[in-house]
């Protein structure tokens, strides 16, 4: 597998703790959606063409599955580099912000280059206007000094490359209940935009429901003490650069390296952290960009 370097942020709010409150349920069908074809557990091997192939949901915020040019020794969409399969395929991603087009490139054993531009569908987002300025100062000097540490761990778990094949499969909810709080949405403070919401959120109205894997993967990171935002704070890395994370957890039920398989119960829904009510916020991360979990998900809540 073409290995790639992972670019971490440190920003203060790397994962934001979001509020069981947010006032909105979500549903799916304001999502221009395009064909989407999940590639199998474990693909057949068959020749491959000299051009990408790929689809999946390509808008902001969306994926793409597909197979690499015959020949490539490695690929990189955007500033991101694509880890590539030894079977060809791949998993790529479209943060939130994306532009309206970006370019995947494919380097090949003879030196040359196959790249193709992939047009970016925008999206609306839930954008709130508050006529009131933000808390001014920034984060307290004792915040910092407990967060850095935290920061850290989150990076660094990011920077693992576990061996894992969930990013092939079809994802599946995590835990079904109402959608509180959408992906992408904002407040804006009398022109100055706020973090926009990384995940999405899920309650089920109390704490204790047990939620389980999305997909196949390794546990990267399982906080035992709750961090100051996310509380107790599970990642798992489901290779190909792709990985949950779920927060306010009240307790996790796995461990740091453990392998777990999709359906298999990791934790239970609490309100650690800063949170306001019970609930489960997931959110997906593919290399530098953030994914809406509502398009990765094809199954009915």
């Amino acid at each position: 597998m073409i290995q790639r370097l992972l670019m971490a942020g440190l920003g203060v709010f790397a994962l934001v703790a979001c509020s069981a409150s947010q006032a909105e349920t979500a549903t799916t069908t304001d999502v221009a959606r395009t064909t989407q074809a999940n590639a199998p557990a474990t693909p057949p091997a068959q020749a491959r063409p000299a051009a990408f192939s790929f689809s999946g949901e390509i808008t902001q915020g969306g994926w793409i599955r597909g197979t690499v040019p015959a020949g490539t020794v490695s690929v990189a969409l955007g500033d991101d580099t694509v880890m590539v399969g030894a079977d060809g395929h791949f998993f790529a991603a479209f943060d939130r912000d994306a532009p309206a087009s970006e370019r995947i490139v494919a380097t090949l054993r003879d030196g040359k280059l196959v790249q193709q531009d992939i047009a970016i569908s925008p999206r609306a987002w839930n954008i709130e206007h508050i006529d009131a300025a933000r808390r001014p100062g920034g984060p307290s000097a004792a915040f910092m000094e407990r967060r850095r540490p935290e920061l850290a761990r989150i990076n660094a778990a990011r920077s693992v490359r576990a061996e894992s094949d969930g990013w092939r499969q079809a994802f599946i909810w995590p835990v079904k209940g109402r959608i509180s709080g959408r992906f992408g949405s904002q407040r804006v403070y009398r022109g100055e935009p706020g973090s926009y919401h990384s995940g999405i959120d899920i309650t089920t109205g109390t704490s204790g429901t047990p939620f389980v894997a999305p997909a196949d993967g390794v546990v990267i990171l399982a906080a035992e003490q709750p961090f100051s935002l996310e509380g107790h704070l599970l990642m798992i890395d489901h290779g190909g650069g792709l990985n949950s994370a779920f927060l306010h957890c009240s307790q996790i039920l796995v461990k740091e390296g453990e392998r777990v398989k999709q359906g298999q119960v990791i934790g239970r829904i609490g309100m650690s952290g800063r949170a306001t009510g019970p609930h489960l916020h997931w959110s997906l991360k593919w290399d530098s960009a953030r994914l809406d979990p509502l398009l990765l998900v094809h199954e009915p809540m």
